[in-house]
């Protein structure tokens, strides 16, 4: 019976899908995104979270930790250099899935994971998001005083230049 099993097994057996996840979450570390099925991501950010809470502690023992469920020396010091330091100051959700649509041969759920502090495009939006709108009339409104502002400071004579005009010649009708 499957009692309070309630996570996603993937068609595969315990073995197969713990080396799976460890794959995936190594890929995650070192690319900061990859592209999955909709199942697997969900089921990654479920196993990559926890790891990455805990690399926040940048310890002996929570290295030890991590290795055991990941076995790359290479994506534990990516982990906890680079990652922990940007995931610092954050309270949890680390990771991002957006769906991408069905695959064509098999009609699977596509989907990609990232890492939230490393994607520029989204952080680029979300910065643009904080700025106020303001209406074109105060706008106008700040902007004439000033350049009234800077008209009386200077001599009319300095700011006008002589233009050289050049006259067309004049147009006779053709009879």
């Amino acid at each position: 019976m499957r009692h309070n099993k309630k996570f996603n097994h993937l068609g595969r057996k315990h073995s197969h899908r713990k080396a799976m996840l460890a794959n995936m979450a190594i890929s995650l570390i070192m690319h900061k995104r990859i592209t999955t099925t909709l199942p697997k991501a969900r089921a990654l950010r479920v196993y990559v979270e926890p790891l990455i809470t805990k690399s926040k502690e940048d310890t002996t023992h929570s290295r030890r930790v991590v290795f055991s469920y990941l076995q790359n020396k290479y994506a534990i010091t990516e982990l906890f250099s680079t990652v922990a330091t940007k995931v610092a100051d954050r309270p949890g959700g680390y990771t991002r899935i957006i769906k991408l649509g069905r695959r064509a041969n098999d009609d699977a759920e596509m989907a990609f994971i990232e890492l939230v502090d490393f994607d520029e495009n989204m952080a680029k939006t979300e910065a643009k998001k904080t700025r106020t709108r303001r209406s074109r009339k105060s706008a106008s409104k700040a902007e004439k005083p000033a350049a009234e502002a800077a008209s009386a400071e200077t001599p009319v004579a300095e700011t006008e230049a002589p233009e050289a005009t050049v006259e067309a010649p004049a147009e006779t009708p053709a009879e």
